[in-house]
């Protein structure tokens, strides 16, 4: 892959750039299993799962600055002033399409870009989320909420430049440190949720809703586990960290899943919502619940699967899995470094399978999912 921006320096994002992408997989995989060898055997690895290297992200985080009659659209310099970057040759191609005619749009709003020197103006970043069907999530983030108006106000402009335009939304965030978005969203649409298919199962994202940004990958990832659980075919499936219900509704809809127990738990309320609403919509038995599965004492299930963010699961949760020592555990990590802590912290079970996808592709940085089991 090859790109202007990166070749003018205008962009370093993709650390791995200009290096094969072939090799970039090989080196990924090198370094991953050199991480985790005291707890991986050499011999249960599976070949690396990878998908395009480029066009392959469904999710622009724009920077916005400049002036409000000259907004750019992009990253940051050095200097923090603004890099007018709105195309990038990662995204998938309708999302690219899309941000062609929307990002003029927002910019005819008339918004004032956040100056980050200054610590003045109020546009801080826009965020496009695209479904493999073409529909589209906008989310501005802004200072306050003083702006909300003008954006509801140009809804149909919006609209009109990106027909697939189903979620607008804003996001405050007051602070002026390095925090993407803050806690209070906004939804100024009647539908509150993003519809992404993945194989047989449609995720309702949610505007802070997490969900990984590449599509092609996330499925590869998602039928790896339901394999596994086809496999293994346990009894009672518990989704730690689960999300809007990857993992367990994979799970639900494995072989054997009349005769399964599926429970996920997640801290995030919209998250367990999203997931009911999945799960309503395929008819299978999953329950979901609000919950922080860091301090998850009791686990009474045939198989456990945690998808933590990159510090891991940590001690306690370890000894939490250890006492109740279900048959297996599928662990699904975006740090192999992390992981290979928390493996050590589970020495009652023993890694049987391993696979290594590259979820983000001219980067360094990975996702690895284990089968464990029981020794």
């Amino acid at each position: 892959m090859r790109c202007s921006h990166h070749e003018a320096g205008e962009c370093r994002s993709c650390t791995l750039m200009g290096l094969p992408y072939e090799r970039q997989v090989v080196d990924l995989e090198r370094e991953v299993r050199e991480v985790l060898a005291d707890a991986v055997p050499a011999d249960v690895w599976q070949a690396p799962f990878v998908g395009p290297e480029s066009a392959f992200r469904n999710k622009a985080k724009l920077v916005v600055a400049g002036t409000r009659d000259a907004p750019t659209f992009g990253i940051l310099d050095a200097a923090q002033r603004g890099v007018s970057l709105p195309e990038c040759g990662l995204y998938e191609p309708h999302l690219a399409a899309a941000l062609d005619r929307l990002v003029p749009a927002v910019a005819e709003l008339g918004l004032t870009p956040f100056d980050v020197p200054g610590r003045q103006g109020e546009l801080k970043h826009l965020i496009v989320t695209g479904s493999p069907h073409g529909e589209l999530m906008a989310r501005f983030v802004l200072r306050s909420p003083g702006q909300v108006g003008r954006i509801r106000r140009g809804l149909d402009a919006l609209r009109a430049a990106a027909p697939g335009l189903r979620v607008v939304s804003v996001n405050l965030q007051p602070e002026h440190k390095a925090v993407l978005e803050g806690e209070e969203e906004i939804v100024l649409t009647d539908e509150e949720t993003l519809p992404m298919r993945l194989d047989d199962i449609v995720f309702h994202l949610r505007p802070r809703s997490f969900f990984q940004t590449n599509t092609v990958v996330a499925a590869g990832l998602y039928r790896q586990a339901r394999a596994w659980v086809d496999e293994i075919a346990p009894r009672s499936v518990l989704d730690l960290y689960c999300g809007v219900g990857g993992f367990a509704l994979n799970a639900a809809m494995a072989k054997g899943a009349d005769a399964r127990r599926v429970e996920g738990v997640e801290v995030a309320p919209d998250a367990v919502a999203s997931a009911r609403r999945s799960a309503a919509e395929l008819g299978v038995a999953a329950d979901f619940r609000v919950g922080d599965a860091r301090v998850l004492d009791e686990v009474d299930h045939e198989l456990v699967v945690v998808n933590p963010p990159r510090r891991g699961i940590g001690p306690r949760l370890c000894a939490a899995i250890e006492a109740a020592a279900p048959r297996h555990v599928v662990y699904s990590s975006c740090n192999a470094r992390s992981l290979a802590v928390d493996l050590a912290a589970l020495p009652g079970h023993r890694v049987v399978e391993a696979r290594l996808f590259d979820m983000f592709p001219q980067t360094r940085h990975h996702e690895v999912i284990v089968l464990l089991e029981r020794r």
